[in-house]
């Protein structure tokens, strides 16, 4: 069974998903097509790493810049650095998500943030998840994964650690009522 594709939506991990990585995971899908697709975990904090030290880490200074919490995009290349920012600002390898929100992958965006030309709303992520050519379509037709179409207000109004019971919420799900087994009858 295929499922439509889900870019521009977040994927939300139920109670029992059978992987660590994963566990309560809000994850903002960029790209699902044939081929695969590929989201940004929007959280989990990445440890206690705050954003003036990863622009310290790459040669950025963080002067006239908010710090705050850098997140764990995914368990795949951990060390890569990904952005999900407003659609004001493009660089080179911006990527518009469904008209909701733009993902960056280099330092431009870094650097534009910086000197105040860059996007006016953003979070910054390490890693990046991503599946194979109908790895998701075959994930979303077994228990574990609920996808909710919103906007890009989950990003950027609603702190990282609450993203998991508000996107919840505007699905229409109490997450006390979840449970990580089904019973048979």
């Amino acid at each position: 069974m295929t499922h439509p594709y889900l870019t521009g939506q977040f994927l939300i991990a139920l109670p029992g998903i059978g992987d660590p990585n994963f566990e309560r995971a809000v994850i903002a899908l960029c790209a699902h097509d044939m081929s695969g697709a590929l989201g940004i975990g929007v959280g989990e904090p990445f440890g206690d790493l705050r954003l003036h030290a990863l622009l310290g880490q790459v040669g950025i200074g963080a002067e006239g810049v908010e710090d705050s919490a850098v997140l764990v995009g995914g368990p795949v290349e951990p060390g890569r650095g990904f952005v999900l920012h407003s659609r004001d600002w493009s660089g080179q390898d911006t990527i518009d998500v469904a008209g909701r929100w733009a993902l960056s992958g280099t330092l431009d965006v870094l650097r534009a943030i910086v000197e105040g030309r860059g996007p006016t709303r953003w979070q910054v992520a390490l890693g990046y998840a991503g599946w194979d050519a109908g790895q998701l379509d075959g994930e979303m037709g077994r228990h574990g994964w609920l996808s909710v179409d919103t906007d890009a207000s989950l990003i950027f109004d609603v702190p990282p650690l609450d993203r998991w019971h508000e996107a919840l919420r505007r699905a229409g799900v109490d997450p006390r009522l979840l449970a990580a087994q089904s019973g048979h009858v």
